[in-house]
């Protein structure tokens, strides 16, 4: 089980407003496809691949 506590930070990153109190939830086991993120396509991470896969 995780805890989930949602939040809002204002802009000035010091005043904050609960949205939703905590909350447990079950993770999931595999995420949907849709909400997995892409590999880093930066040269700083392509090259870093590289020189893994070889």
């Amino acid at each position: 089980m995780m805890t989930i506590k949602v939040y809002e930070v204002d802009r000035t990153g010091i005043t904050t407003r609960t949205v939703r109190e905590k909350e447990q939830v079950v993770p999931l086991a595999e995420p949907a496809f849709t909400s997995v993120m892409e590999p880093c396509k930066c040269l700083r991470c392509t090259v870093t691949t590289a020189e893994d896969a070889s």
